[in-house]
């Protein structure tokens, strides 16, 4: 993996000797470098690390998207900011299954530093929605659920958003006592 820097010292470097070859007269070879010098560019807005550790997590294979992100040493002088954002995102994803914790601090700080697809940050709010809700924070985990809806525009985690607010509603109803307020229920037997 190359600095973000290296990446475009490099682009400029091929770009340049792309002119040279077209001065030469050496048009396909120019043509040939230009297109060379695109993969650089498409690298340093898309980390080569992060693109396949997406595509190991496709496969469900964790731990091999693990060994791809533990590659990235120094994420601040690596990546450009929104990169940082995908591979908190990334880690996230990976620990929800073990550490709630960690996860929600992990999509907390992808979403403060930003993810290019609305999908994305939908699923991470869907996902910090679960965490708050199994910490019993309803109104976030609510106020989260609405934002990752609006977020879902085309409607791809919508089974995954119904399905949470089923079990809201479900750990809502047993609080009620079948419809009946305390207060009447204790009125009863004390008539009795």
């Amino acid at each position: 993996m190359f600095n973000k820097n290296i990446k475009l010292v490099i682009t400029v470097l091929i770009l340049a000797f792309a002119v040279y070859q077209f001065t030469e007269g050496e048009i396909g070879n120019g043509i040939m470098y230009i297109l060379l010098s695109t993969v650089f560019i498409f690298l340093y807005f898309k980390n080569e690390m992060i693109l396949l550790a997406f595509l190991r997590l496709r496969k469900q294979d964790f731990e091999g998207a693990k060994k791809w992100l533990d590659k990235i040493k120094h994420p601040e002088g690596a990546l450009v900011k929104k990169q940082q954002g995908y591979l908190n995102y990334l880690n996230g994803v990976m620990v929800s299954q073990t550490n709630m914790n960690d996860a929600e601090k992990y999509f907390k700080k992808a979403l403060s530093l930003g993810l290019s697809m609305d999908h994305d940050i939908a699923m991470a709010k869907l996902n910090l929605a679960g965490i708050a809700f199994s910490k019993r924070r309803k109104m976030e985990a609510q106020k989260l659920l609405t934002e990752a809806q609006k977020l879902d525009k085309r409607g791809m985690l919508t089974d995954q958003i119904k399905m949470m607010k089923q079990q809201m509603k479900k750990a809502a109803i047993p609080n009620q006592h079948y419809g009946q307020p305390t207060s009447s229920r204790q009125n009863k037997k004390s008539r009795r």
